[in-house]
């Protein structure tokens, strides 16, 4: 057994995991504890460097937070805006796993493995549906540093089998196999709020206890590892959340909280937003709200008001759940004496989902029935429903267009900062950032390195660009260019410039003066269009976009 120890982190993980299924009652502990004898440096002991917590919402709208507008109550969320800073002009990748991939290995989604989901591609190295071999996650070059690592809540860079959760690709991409000392949570995309799919702790698939709740297990874990961590180094925590991601879960007291707020519907709901986030300094003067959605009905016309307000309320419940539990992570840290030095970050993986989702849930997955007939009120373990088109449209207000798309409503997502030691309080920052920028953030704040191999592989080098010096209020270079790719879904910006594309011609806009995306200026400058497009084509393919 000795020998078989012997080896990169990989073979040492399986092989302890291996023994565990041997022996009873065998316990792995962190790789980081294995490696260097459970003893910390005096340089991982330094006081300066950060803990770091890295907080994300999955489907969440660019206004549906309190300190973005919203009228949800997020009041601990709102407070970590208000000590800290909030970005204006962050940028997600549009959707669920590719924001996932370029977050965690600080690379476009496609070098990463995952540009186009889960579904395993082994011919289109862009297309493996999972991360692969040439990146490494944020964990991993964290631990490489003397950090421990924890992950609380939703995976979804792999591969998952709903029929046969053992892992199908070679080698497994689960979080332990790539830098996490301790998971919990699921591997899978979605799912039942109440007895979800592809829970684990470790490597392990585990059930459901009774009167389970994802949301409130997901901070509950997160707080726990805060509490057991060792406090002679640093840790980093992700805690990537499902909610409010359909189905449309919450327990009935939150949503009872809930009841007839929304009953004025979406078109007064989206001018109430506007009117907030252009008093906070969010969104200029000059950008108009975009006009409705052309798929959705005015509020006035819609039939079964009451059923459509319901299904706002659960999804507002959602957010306010998900605060709460926020809440318990920030006071853990607190009564442990760590928040001064603790680097927390909030964003959401992409915007409002537009997705129609009205079924009966099952075990594994959903069954769909009916599209938008309100034959049920959503909510409940027996329920399986989003809120649909029109209240996404209210929850990306300003901007148009939702998840998938490449649209400001697609990749603008909130983003707040939390550093007492280092941030000053109650700023607004209009610098254009994206999430390639997380890895090159936390490497240069935990002061480790990006090497260029890692268990005998060749890395891809970083595409992000740091922004620690905006943190310390230094000056800080934007990226030239950034560009998006997803489903068909295209985008290039550079400077003021931005073209984008529904999987047809591009539009051009000038964010500047027009980040709503109201006027389409592509046929008045058609050589910035060419321009622009000849980048994002060398760019598709460097980075395995085909």
């Amino acid at each position: 057994m000795s020998q078989q120890l012997i080896g990169n982190n990989f073979n040492i993980l399986m092989n302890l995991n291996q023994a565990k299924r041997l022996i009873p009652g065998l316990t792995v502990i962190g790789l980081s504890s294995v490696m260097a004898g459970g003893c910390a440096t005096e340089a991982e002991k330094d006081p300066h460097r950060p803990n770091i917590v890295l907080i994300m919402a999955d489907d969440l709208g660019y206004s549906d937070l309190g300190c973005y507008g919203g009228e949800i109550p997020t009041p601990n969320i709102d407070r970590l805006a208000e000590s800290g800073m909030r970005f204006t002009r962050f940028y997600n990748g549009g959707r669920c796993v590719p924001t996932r991939a370029a977050l965690l290995t600080g690379l476009y989604a496609h070098q990463a493995g995952a540009g186009g989901g889960v579904a395993p591609d082994d011919e289109r190295p862009g297309y493996m549906g999972r991360l692969n071999e040439s990146c490494a996650t944020f964990a991993e070059i964290l631990r490489e540093g003397g950090y421990q690592t924890f992950i609380s809540g939703k995976w979804h860079v792999t591969h998952y089998n709903y029929h046969n959760p053992e892992p199908t690709l070679h080698p497994p991409s689960w979080p332990l196999q790539r830098g996490f000392d301790r998971f919990f949570g699921t591997i899978s995309g979605a799912g039942s709020f109440f007895e979800p799919v592809s829970l684990m702790k470790g490597n392990d698939f585990i059930e459901p206890c009774e009167d389970f709740y994802y949301t409130d297990a997901i901070s509950e874990h997160a707080a726990l590892f805060i509490e057991e961590a060792d406090r002679e180094r640093p840790f980093l925590l992700y805690i990537p959340h499902v909610s409010p991601h359909w189905p449309l879960h919450a327990r009935q007291e939150h949503i009872d909280k809930f009841g007839g707020k929304y009953d004025g519907g979406w078109d007064r709901l989206r001018e109430e937003r506007y009117a907030r986030m252009k008093k906070m300094g969010l969104v200029d003067e000059n950008w108009p709200l975009s006009p409705r959605d052309e798929g959705v009905q005015a509020w006035e016309d819609a039939p079964n008001k009451d059923w459509e307000a319901h299904r706002m309320a659960v999804y507002a419940a959602q957010v306010y759940s998900m605060d709460l539990g926020i809440g318990k992570v920030v006071r853990a840290l607190e009564q442990n004496d760590l928040l001064e030095n603790t680097l927390i970050i909030f964003l959401s993986d992409n915007g409002a989902s537009h997705e129609v989702i009205q079924g009966t849930e099952t075990r594994h997955g959903y069954f769909e029935r009916g599209g938008t007939t309100p034959d049920i009120f959503p909510g409940g373990p027996d329920t399986y429903a989003s809120y649909g088109r029109a209240w996404a449209n209210a929850g990306n207000t300003p901007y148009r267009r939702y998840k998938r798309w490449m649209h400001e409503g697609g990749i603008a997502t909130p983003f707040i900062v939390h550093w007492p030691r280092v941030v000053e309080p109650g700023q607004l920052v209009h610098h254009v950032s994206h999430i390639i920028d997380l890895m090159p953030t936390f490497i240069e704040a935990s002061g480790t390195e990006y090497p260029e191999k890692l268990n005998g592989n060749i890395l891809t080098p970083l595409e992000g660009i740091s922004f620690l010096p905006l943190l310390e209020g230094r000056s800080q270079p934007e990226h030239e260019t950034l560009f998006w790719e997803h489903l068909g879904f295209r985008a290039v910006q550079s400077g003021d410039w931005k073209i984008v594309s529904e999987g047809g011609e591009w539009e051009l806009y000038n964010l500047a003066d027009d980040r709503t995306e109201l006027n389409n200026l592509a046929g008045q400058f058609p050589e910035r269009v060419e321009k622009m497009s000849a980048m994002w084509e060398e760019w598709a393919e460097r980075a395995y976009v085909n």
